[in-house]
């Protein structure tokens, strides 16, 4: 080798060497978390763990280039992992009050982005079966220290914005008004699906149906968020709903034997087309075996059982039935489908898959995109599909409380465009 090439090839490695080391100098950006409560197997732990520790990504142990460097937490139970994660990450310090998280201790902002994550923990339930986790109250708590300070950070918000219309509206109005980054929802649209596909965009869908196990309001986003990702994809994008109504008891057993959206149930062939595609669909029947369940059995099995149909603005018709076990059932199924008629008569089907769930690995492309989202200031997705299965769930809700009354949704107008890419996490 020469002598010229030989200076030439180590002036090269010394150029790359000085530029790791002066990103590795460079601080980090600073996170603050804010949580309702920390413990094995929440909410909490699946994402500021991941941030904390890394997490497997593309055949590596990635670890997110942020630091956490507070963390507020509300509700310390004996379960309590935040001490724990405190001493063994000592950058990250535990504050007393939100402000004090975000200020770290200051007067002005001194994070760069911010995690609220509320959910879990003992909070009060309405008569309508909601649960108040305080998103809303922490969300205002987050703005008044943005206000003070004037500046702002991206925010992210797990699962719907609140269990309030009129909170969820002003959250995202709020961000908007004041230009900071908003991103919130399920785990569901951005995990795995088997098989690894996407409703086509532009595809014209006259009918669909999401599956799932139960659990009102808390339950019922996570299906309608994972079907809403699908259906924002049709033919001239996402319109709004224009109403929905609830189906519950007799209703919805009549509905499940109708035969036909027109005669007040669904098309049976989406149902079928999301058992077909579950992982977890209970036998009907005490020998092992593949045959469907019947209307009778899922009486028997699910007596819990509750849907909601939604019309949207277009025209589209989504039927989503939770089959909660209810006293005395066992249960049908314990996983998410989706399946959709399209225009001419093709059927499409998909499971929402949920895999290796001790280790909750469905969180991992949800951090991911919240790690995306930090560095650029924007949701991998529109903070109105979030905004939009928020105010869904919360009329669904409100349906069945009125004793299934059809409820007219002239503020679900909530028109947008998907992105370009789907943003699913594929095999």
């Amino acid at each position: 080798m020469s002598s010229s090439r030989r200076e030439f090839l180590g002036a090269a490695a010394s150029t790359v060497l000085a530029a790791q080391a002066a990103r590795a100098e460079q601080p980090r950006p600073r996170v603050a978390a804010l949580t309702t409560t920390y413990f094995k197997y929440s909410h909490s732990e699946h994402i500021i763990d991941r941030f904390l520790e890394g997490y497997g990504w593309e055949g590596a142990h990635h670890h997110p280039p942020f630091e956490v460097v507070s963390l507020y937490v509300e509700q310390v139970g004996k379960n309590d992992l935040s001490r724990e994660r405190a001493k063994r990450h000592p950058e990250m310090k535990i504050y007393p009050t939100i402000a004090d998280a975000l200020t770290r201790g200051g007067s002005k902002l001194a994070v760069d982005a911010v995690l609220l994550v509320g959910e879990h923990g003992r909070y009060p339930r309405n008569e309508k079966g909601q649960t108040l986790y305080p998103r809303y109250e922490y969300f205002s708590q987050v703005v008044d220290v943005y206000r003070a300070s004037n500046a702002a950070a991206p925010l992210f918000s797990d699962k719907h914005l609140s269990w309030s219309w009129d909170h969820a509206r002003e959250m995202v109005d709020t961000s908007k008004r004041m230009g900071f980054g908003l991103m919130a929802g399920s785990s569901l649209p951005v995990g795995w699906r088997q098989p690894s596909i996407d409703l086509p965009p532009g595809a014209h869908v006259e009918e669909a149906m999401g599956v799932y196990t139960g659990g009102v309001d808390g339950g019922d986003i996570h299906v309608i968020e994972a079907v809403q990702s699908l259906m924002e994809r049709r033919n001239g994008g996402e319109t709004g709903v224009k109403s929905v109504q609830a189906l519950k008891g007799d209703a919805f057993f009549q509905a499940l034997e109708a035969g036909s959206w027109e005669k007040g149930g669904w098309d049976p062939r989406l149902l079928e087309g999301c058992f077909c595609r579950s992982h977890q669909l209970r036998p009907a029947r005490e020998t092992y075996g593949h045959v469907l369940p019947t209307p009778g059995d899922l009486k028997r099995m699910a007596p819990g059982a509750y849907a909601y149909r939604f019309e949207y603005r277009d025209g589209l018709k989504v039927s989503i039935l939770q089959f909660d076990s209810g006293r005395g059932g066992k249960g049908v199924v314990g996983d998410c489908t989706a399946a959709a008629r399209l225009k001419g008569g093709e059927y499409l089907s998909l499971l929402f898959y949920l895999p290796y769930y001790t280790l909750r690995n469905f969180f991992s492309p949800f951090v991911h995109h919240i790690e995306t989202f930090f560095e650029t200031g924007k949701p991998p997705y529109p903070i109105e599909r979030t905004l939009l299965t928020t105010g869904m769930t919360a009329a669904g809700v409100e349906s069945l409380y009125q004793k299934q009354k059809r409820i007219e949704t002239p503020h679900l107008g909530v028109a947008y465009q998907p992105p370009a890419e789907s943003t699913f996490w594929r095999f």
